[in-house]
Formats: C-alpha cells, structure tokens, sequence
C-alpha cells in the first residue's frame, strides 16, 4: 500500500490536531479521536474512502495481530487492565477496601492527610506508570470520596505522581526503557568514561519538568492550590457531587460492598504486596533470560534494560489474583457474590481498553503522517547553541502533545538530541537529553489521546476530558517554568542555575496561585472526618 508522504509538510500535525481539538471543544473522546483517525487515513490515501476503509481494517487488526502473531506489547497490557479489574473488584466485594478507607479514615483527619496518602502511594506502585494509576485509583477512591476529594482531584495526583516518579527511578519500567537507549547515544558518540546508569543518575535534577511536577503536587496538597476547572471541581465535591453529575457517571471500578463482608487489612495489604513483588521478580527474571542468551552478566540494572514490562505485569497481576482469592476463600463467601463481583471489575475496564484502542488507531496514523519526523526536523535550524536544551524540549512537547506517547517520543527525539549536542557542544549531551525527558512528560500529561491520561481518568473514576482540562493549567505552568530552566541551563551549563531559575519561576507562581485562592471565599476548610 502506496501512502502519500508527508514527512516535510505541516499536514503531518493535521489528523492529531483534529482529535486534539474536537476531544477540547466537544469533550466526546471517541468522537474526536475516530474524527482523526479517518481524516489521516483519507489523507493518507489520496482521499479514497474505499482505500481509506481497507487502510484502517489493517491498522486496527495490527493493534491485535503483527508479523504473524499476537502483539504481544498491546495484549498484556489488555490482560493486565482486565485481570486488575477483577483484583480489585474482589477485593471491594470482600470488604477488603472498605477496610482500608475505614483504617485511613482514622489516620487521615482532614482532606490535606487524606491527598497525602494517595500522593505517597506511589513510592509502593513506582514500577510502571499504568500499574500506579489503575491500582492507586481503585485503592484510595474510596478514601477521597470518604472526604469530599474530587475524582478530577484524585486523577490529578494519579498522573502527576506516575509519570514523574517512574522517569527519576532507575529501577522502573520507563527507568529501564531511558538507560538503555541513553547507553546506545553515548557508545554512538564514544563517550566510554561514564556508564549509562550514572548518565541517567545525573540528569535526574535536569529532568525539570518531572521534578517540578511532583513539587506542585506537595504545594497542591499542603495549600489548597485549586486553579482553573479544578476549582469548580472541588466545590462540586464539598456540595457532595465528586464528578461532573451533567456528564452521566464516569467509567471506574465501582463495586458494592456486601452487607456481610467481613474482609480486612489483610485482605488489601497482602495482594498488593504480591502484585508489586512479583512484577519485580518477573521482570528481573525476564530481563535474566535475555542476558543470559546475549552471554552477558547479570545484574539488576542490566535486566531492568532488558525486560518484559507487559509479560511481567500480567504474570504479577495473576500471582496477587491468586492470593486474592485464596484469602476470600477463608472469608467463606458466597458463591453468588463471586459470580458478580468478577464480571463487575472485568466490565468497568471495557470502557477505558476501547478509548486505548482508539488511541492506538490514532497513534499508529501519526506515525504514518510521519508527524515525529516533520516535528524533528524542525531543529534543523542555525539556532545559537544556548538555545539548544530549550529546543529540544519545547520540539518534545509538541511531539508528546500531538501522538500522545511519551516512549515514542523518547525513542525519536533522545537520539536525534544526541546528534544534535555531538554536532554542536557535547557538553550540552545530558542536559539536552534531560530536556527530551521532562518534554516528552508534559506532552504525555496534556495530550487528551494520551494512554497515561485515559488509565488516570480511568483509575480515578473521573470522566476522561474532565481529568485532562483540570491538569492543564498545572501542567503548562510546570512546564513554563521547565522552558525557563532550560534557557538558563543552555546560557550557564549550570544545572543548578537551571533549577534556581525554574524555582523562581515556581515560587512566583505559587505565591500568585495562594493570593488568587485566598482572595475568593473557598469552602475547602479542610473539614474533619468523623
């Protein structure tokens, strides 16, 4: 099949901008998305709609089926999200999550404690950023809805956690991804007197935008800080309505307690330890078997580069199904409550796996309009060098923001950031690749066809534009303060007066954002919990 090309024009950003801009306008998401997925497909095909047709049946058998078997990346994550619906559903059918919200409802006095503890919990889920968002949004929703937290609220610190933390943590999935690809850019460069890993340990205070993100989140929590749609959000929610009630109620894993569900502690606390230690071990392991059929050392950095996210994930999700279910078994409980409790979890993820494979569609369509490559050329300009970490971010935003993958991004823009450094100022390499890092994380938080923002959405229970237009102003405020840090870096070759810059800028903001709050009459008076 002979596409047309549009790898030097602007049309390549027509079909994303077009999802982009109807998901904004119209707030239907599938609407918007399948919009743009047949205009590219048209345009694609020199307009032929039969051509078109067949170009799509393609397009959408390959999410399923590649080269001649399963697509392994797309299907375990599909079983992932089903078998973590079923988990999670048995455990709110035993009781077990109603255990937890009672026992934090103890502990958390007030709405401030009751953020915190949602914000902490992904120092227990920092292994994927899919897993963190499902798994903490289903645990802690009762929690916030407990005291008054809005779902927009509670998808807020989801996906301003995830994403940030897992692309600091060397031991995570996206850790893992970064090291390895940063490794290949500086053997392509000759750059042998600094191992991958201490490369990526030392752009972890030059990734700004991830660093400043999760600052927000602390400045989010202790002072209230409810800017733009989030502040209607949250007065919805101390009136008693947690989401927009005009919008139908949002896709989320909401199960019925039993009347005698006698579940406890227990009952949450040890699947979920099973759940992330057996994706750890099943990663390392997988990650093991590669090297060793490379005839290389083991070491745990090593199988972290080499693993199986997605086989790893389901092989957790089934060992803490397991455990799950042989703790509800002691619990006696009714067959009746089995049979419903499962197809519940099961049936709450359908709605998020069919935005994901509209997503998908999507994604593959910009990457035929080859939009990744017309964004990158576009720093083939004579640009002071100073200006060239600002670049690179500002082109990965855009890139991020218009395919909705933060990996892809990474995969394009990391290695041409390279070549662009070794051609210019080498010294410049880490923060450069830093600036890729923390764009292609915004552009992930902003993009309504983002997959990170669906899963949120979805693990919070919120709808799914309702999470991606109350992010918004923190994300781009976050992110014009990154673009200031990276001037300075790129005048000073100074990291830290690249933080000092963004944190002036974060200051300012955040004095501007208290004033504003404190200036119109908030009912959030943090109320005690009884």
């Amino acid at each position: 099949m002979n596409l047309v090309d549009f790898s030097d024009s602007l049309m390549s950003v027509v079909p994303a901008m077009i999802a982009v801009i109807l998901a904004v306008t119209t707030r239907r998401v599938l609407l918007s998305l399948g919009t743009g997925i047949f205009a590219g497909a048209l345009m694609l095909n020199q307009y032929s709609p039969l051509e078109a047709l067949h170009y799509l049946t393609n397009k959408v058998i390959a999410i399923v089926w590649t080269d001649g078997a399963l697509n392994g990346d797309n299907m375990n994550m599909i079983i992932f999200m089903l078998l973590l619906g079923a988990l999670i559903s048995l455990m709110s059918a035993s009781g077990a999550t109603q255990a937890f919200a009672d026992w934090a409802a103890v502990r958390c006095k007030d709405r401030r404690s009751a953020k915190s503890l949602t914000g902490l919990m992904v120092f227990i889920f920092f292994i994927d950023d899919f897993f963190h968002s499902l798994s903490v949004g289903a645990i802690c929703r009762p929690v916030t809805d407990r005291f008054k937290i809005s779902r927009a609220k509670l998808a807020y610190l989801l996906d301003s956690t995830a994403a940030p933390v897992c692309v600091l943590m060397p031991i995570s999935s996206w850790g893992a991804y970064i090291i390895a690809l940063v490794g290949g850019i500086m053997a392509a460069h000759g750059l042998t007197d600094q191992s991958p890993i201490s490369a990526f340990v030392e752009m972890m205070p030059m990734n700004l935008y991830a660093v400043f993100t999760l600052v927000m989140v602390l400045s989010v929590i202790a002072f209230q800080l409810d800017i733009g749609p989030m502040r209607k959000h949250e007065a919805w929610a101390l009136e008693g309505k947690l989401w927009d009630e005009s919008r139908g109620k949002p896709a989320g894993l909401d199960v019925e307690v039993p009347e005698d569900a006698k579940g406890g502690m227990i009952d949450m606390v040890l699947p979920i330890l099973t759940l992330t230690g057996a994706t750890v071990f099943f990663m390392v392991q997988s990650g093991a078997a590669v090297l060793a059929a490379k005839g290389e050392a083991f070491s745990i950095i090593g199988s972290f580069e080499n693993t199986n996210v997605g086989s790893s994930l389901v092989y957790g999700a089934i060992c803490s199904l397991v455990v799950s279910v042989a703790l509800a078994l002691r619990l006696k409980m009714s067959a009746g409550t089995w049979i419903k409790a499962a197809p519940q979890g099961i049936s709450a993820m359908m709605p998020a796996i069919v935005i994901l494979f509209f997503a998908w569609t999507i994604g593959g369509v910009v990457r035929d309009m080859q939009t990744g490559i017309y964004l990158a050329s576009m720093s083939n300009g004579n640009l002071p060098v100073e200006l060239l970490p600002a670049l690179v971010f500002i082109l990965s935003c855009a890139m991020a923001f218009a395919t909705g993958t933060s990996w892809g991004t990474f995969g394009i823009m990391l290695p041409l950031a390279g070549d662009i450094a070794a051609a210019s100022d080498i010294a410049l390499l880490l923060p450069m690749l830093s600036a890729v890092l923390a764009g292609a994380v915004f552009g992930d938080h902003s993009s309504p066809i983002s997959s990170t923002s669906i899963l949120s959405a979805t693990g919070a229970g919120c709808h799914h534009m309702d999470h991606v237009l109350t992010q918004l102003p923190y994300a781009c405020s976050v992110a014009f303060g990154a673009l200031l840090g990276y001037l300075a870096i790129g005048y000073t070759q100074s990291t830290w007066m690249g933080v000092a810059a963004s944190g002036l800028w974060f200051l300012a903001f955040c004095l501007f954002a208290m004033r504003k709050t404190q200036s119109v009459p908030n009912k959030a008076a943090e109320p005690v919990m009884n």
